[in-house]
């Protein structure tokens, strides 16, 4: 039962926050020479209570150890950059989307961009879901039909010069035989019209 007991209450991942104001000012720094993966949220400075009160400025930390940790051993490391809290996190990816509120439009939305990785700590491959390269790929098609692009090479410059998330889909995720197929119909199309300007009419 005892080893039971104990197993319950260890996992990888933790969470915790951190206010610039009561931490050390080289606290990242402190966190990166420990050299344990983990994802720190841009400043939630625009955060505010259920009556309208903005929030204490702070970071939400994800701390992601590479074996299972107590609580215990996870607060120890929490305790040198004066993290308030040692959250055992259920579910990681929807923890890292919460970073910046990906998920809540409800609430004040931070930029991705502002996320630090540091260690190895990979932010886009945990919030990764399906349905994000959905509304990218849609954005993308438009973007094609509105500039009438039928070259998949002058779509890559575009993408690589432009773009990065389109970049990313359009070479990571296995989509570049859909693309090159839908430019190759859209060419085929254009070249059966009368019309200089194509567009098509539903």
């Amino acid at each position: 039962m005892a080893k039971s007991s104990i197993s319950t209450n260890r996992t990888r991942n933790y969470a915790c926050i951190v206010y610039p104001e009561s931490a050390p000012t080289n606290w990242i720094e402190l966190l990166e020479d420990m050299h344990i993966p983990a994802l720190i949220s841009p400043l939630h400075n625009q955060d505010t209570l259920p009556d309208g009160t903005t929030k204490k400025e702070h970071y939400h930390v994800i701390i992601l150890f590479g074996s299972l940790k107590s609580k215990k051993q996870a607060k120890a490391v929490i305790d040198v950059i004066c993290g308030v809290g040692t959250e055992a996190i259920n579910c990681t990816s929807a923890y890292v989307r919460y970073l910046t509120h990906m998920d809540n439009p409800d609430k004040a939305q931070y930029s991705s961009k502002d996320v630090i990785a540091l260690s190895g700590a990979d932010y886009e491959a945990l919030t990764y879901v399906p349905a994000d390269d959905l509304a990218v790929i849609q954005d993308m098609l438009k973007y094609i039909k509105d500039n009438q692009i039928i070259s998949f090479s002058r779509f890559v410059d575009i993408c690589r010069s432009n773009n990065t998330e389109w970049l990313k889909v359009l070479a990571l995720k296995r989509t570049s035989h859909f693309f090159l197929q839908y430019l190759k119909s859209l060419a085929w199309d254009m070249e059966q019209s009368d019309k200089v300007n194509y567009k098509e009419d539903f």
